[in-house]
């Protein structure tokens, strides 16, 4: 990383001794006002030391997200970067946005003036010769055993810090004359790139925003309509997205494809477990009843959809259908012994009320210090939980009263449309 860049570690004590705040929003707002008090002009990332790494290796910035601005010219990269961060920094949710730093940094440059060296018949080789000792001339290799090592020469550090002593560096011009070096080149100093980043052999540079108080989905959408309604680029130039947002679109496309398999899986063993199509549609519906107390569970807590809600999501599929499994197989092995529907859905539902509600509740208990928990990986815990908490509440209570409801109704119509085809034969 480049001089301008550092990273500072900061050793937290236990939360429960906290007094500046309580969580970690908090915390990030009160050290955040400290700084700006304390160090102005200086812009600051908030993260986490395995997070903060593992960002670095995925996207190359040390952020949440990254906008990624490709093409040739690095100041026409820098106008466009400056133009998306005030563009992504007034995005709700938007924090610690910056832009990658290209420029700034002060180079000494040295152009040879060809019509002063041939006015003095010198060669631009001696020149340049000269100009190279500054950084170090390679005059030969010193042998250790078998190993080498070059052997420079250079001029003292107090004299390549002076820009009067290498105005002044003496030039052979022949005949025992010695031309200073300001007489042969121009020697300014400018100010030039810091750095220069590439992906895929092109220029880039980046502009990072870490996201708080949203979810990052959410942010980058709104994120990308605005730079694409305000940001203009010409031809040649283009932008990508990055950091953590291409694990969630690669986390949510495999979403896409394990939850309808699971689904499809989950309906395939329902119909070979009762050979029927009716019985695993009904059951089925405890699918979408507790898919909707995991929603209304999240909602309740302010918490985004996220890769570990969706996991959730489909470990309570596999305890909600356990309970339809458990009381529709009662229901009709008690009509296969003779009883009538009303008797059947109201004994079996009686009979099978303790087990559909002890065995989901010892799950739910399960994940309630997951749902609250404040340590280590919580970001990742509480939603999962929340999810299946969430789910299992609605499902055991829905599947109670829907699925007996439901179950009387389709043997009633049944029974009904037997009647009928009875009576005509």
């Amino acid at each position: 990383m480049g001089v301008e860049t550092s990273d500072v570690y900061i050793g937290l004590k236990p939360r429960e001794e906290w007094k500046t705040a309580s969580s970690r929003e908090g915390l990030i707002a009160a050290i955040d006002k400290a700084l700006e008090e304390n160090a102005p002009g200086l812009l600051f990332s908030y993260s986490q030391p395995i997070e903060l790494r593992y960002q670095e290796l995925i996207a190359g910035v040390r952020s949440d997200v990254a906008v990624n601005i490709f093409g040739d010219d690095l100041q026409l990269l820098k106008e466009k970067a400056d133009e998306v961060v005030r563009v992504v920094s007034r995005v709700r949710g938007a924090a610690d946005t910056k832009a990658e730093q290209v420029a700034g940094l002060s180079y000494l440059r040295i152009k040879i003036r060809r019509d002063a060296i041939a006015r003095y018949g010198i060669n631009a080789a001696e020149v340049l010769e000269a100009i190279e000792t500054l950084g170090g001339k390679e005059l030969g290799q010193v042998l250790e055993g078998n190993r080498r090592f070059a052997l420079q020469v250079r001029f003292e550090e107090r004299d390549r810090e002076d820009i009067d002593k290498i105005r002044n560096i003496k030039i052979s011009a022949g005949q025992g004359r010695l031309v200073p070096l300001a007489q042969l080149a121009e020697i300014i100093i400018e100010e030039g790139p810091a750095q220069i980043s590439r992906e895929n052999v092109q220029r880039r540079i980046a502009v990072e925003t870490n996201v708080r108080g949203r979810d990052l989905a959410g942010f980058v959408a709104e994120a990308q309509e605005a730079v694409e309604k305000s940001v203009k680029l010409p031809q040649g130039y283009w932008i990508e997205w990055g950091g953590q947002f291409v694990n969630l679109q690669r986390a949510t496309e495999r979403l896409t494809i394990v939850v309808p398999l699971a689904l499809l899986l989950i309906f395939v063993l329902l119909f070979m477990t009762f050979n029927a199509a009716g019985p695993a549609a009904l059951i089925f519906l405890n699918v979408p009843l507790a898919a909707t107390g995991g929603i209304f569970s999240l909602f309740l807590r302010g918490m985004p959809f996220s890769i570990s809600a969706g996991v959730g999501f489909i470990a309570v599929f596999g305890v909600a259908v356990m309970n339809g499994i458990v009381l529709i197989a009662h229901i009709i092995g008690l009509r296969k012994e003779g009883l009538s529907v009303t008797e059947a859905v109201m004994r079996g539902t009686a009979e099978k009320m303790r087990a559909m509600i002890l065995a989901p509740a010892v799950a739910a208990l399960g994940f309630v210090p997951m749902a609250i928990s404040t340590s280590a990986g919580a970001e990742v815990q509480r939603p999962l939980a929340t999810v299946v908490i969430g789910g299992i509440v609605t499902s055991t209570l829905l599947t109670l009263i829907v699925l007996p409801s439901i179950y009387a109704w389709m043997e009633r119509r049944r029974e009904a449309r037997e009647s009928r085809e009875g009576e005509k034969l």
